[in-house]
């Protein structure tokens, strides 16, 4: 057994099909086929049960699998110790975020990152769910919530906060809004309610409000409805410094509370290079929401 193997064993087992083992690898799908084949048979055993509904771990694979990212941990480390990390973050590495954050904070935020480290390549990726690092989506993840399952290193990153909101238009032209009773008289816009990923995402049925008007599962386009005058709606205090356009609702009445944690697979901790990066990325994020909700 050779490291390849166990690269494209992964690969597999985290894409759960040849082809999306295949894309991650630059493979064609029946080569990661014919590495399995022989990789299953050089262990005596079946590690994916096969499907129409792609691979799935057999006990053996489980098994495998965990000495497998240890090795992949134990190779990352020794790149790194053979490299050195003190200079600067250099190499890929992808972030997954709720649309939220991705629109509106990490661009600024990775975008100084990548200024002060040339060597350093970040992707982001953007989804209205949470990101699944067991499956390697990402190799870190911001999150709404702190997870409690899996072996995951988590750190709190930094409160952020949201208010109701609408176009100044929008108020004008429709009854006034002087309490959470008068809401009913307006188009509401905000999350799918069947499709919030996370509870606490779940603004407006802590409101008692029930029906969602106009409705989606990102953020950025109830932002854009929000800007056309479509109606009222929450809104992250760091978005809305690029929509001069929009005031708050009802202040007092309907001032919420999040926070933002930092997910990342707990054995990523040996490596300098991911810890460093993971903290640069935590620190510049505070900074970006401080400055943007105007708490510098």
């Amino acid at each position: 057994m050779d490291w390849d193997d166990m690269r494209i064993f992964l690969a597999t087992a985290r894409g759960e099909s040849l082809s999306a083992a295949g894309r991650t690898l630059r493979l064609d799908p029946a080569t990661v086929g014919r590495r399995v084949a022989r990789l299953e048979a050089g262990m005596g055993a079946p590690l994916f049960a096969k499907s129409p509904q792609g691979y799935a771990l057999t006990g053996a694979g489980e098994r495998l699998m965990r000495h497998a990212e240890a090795a992949e941990q134990a190779m990352q480390a020794a790149a790194e110790a053979v490299s050195g990390g003190e200079e600067g973050l250099s190499g890929q590495v992808r972030i997954g975020a709720p649309d939220g954050c991705a629109n509106f904070v990490l661009p600024q935020v990775c975008a100084r990152l990548s200024e002060e480290n040339p060597d350093l390549d970040l992707q982001v990726v953007a989804l209205p769910r949470v990101v699944n690092l067991s499956k390697r989506e990402a190799d870190m993840a911001v999150a709404v919530s702190a997870p409690t399952a899996g072996r995951l290193a988590v750190q709190k990153i930094t409160d952020y906060h949201l208010h109701l909101a609408a176009t100044r238009d929008y108020l004008a032209a429709r009854p006034p809004v002087t309490s959470l009773s008068d809401l009913r008289d307006h188009r509401i816009t905000g999350y799918i309610p069947d499709m919030v990923f996370d509870r606490e995402l779940d603004y407006l049925a802590d409101l008692g409000i029930e029906r969602v008007h106009l409705a989606s599962n990102s953020v950025a386009v109830q932002f854009q409805w929000l800007r056309q005058g479509a109606g009222l709606g929450i809104v992250h205090d760091f978005a809305l410094s690029s929509a001069p356009d929009l005031v708050r609702v009802l202040p007092e009445a309907v001032s919420l509370t999040r926070a933002f944690y930092l997910v990342r697979h707990a054995d990523d901790r040996r490596l300098t290079r991911m810890t460093r990066l993971a903290q640069a990325l935590a620190d510049e994020i505070r900074r970006e929401v401080a400055r943007l909700e105007g708490r510098n």
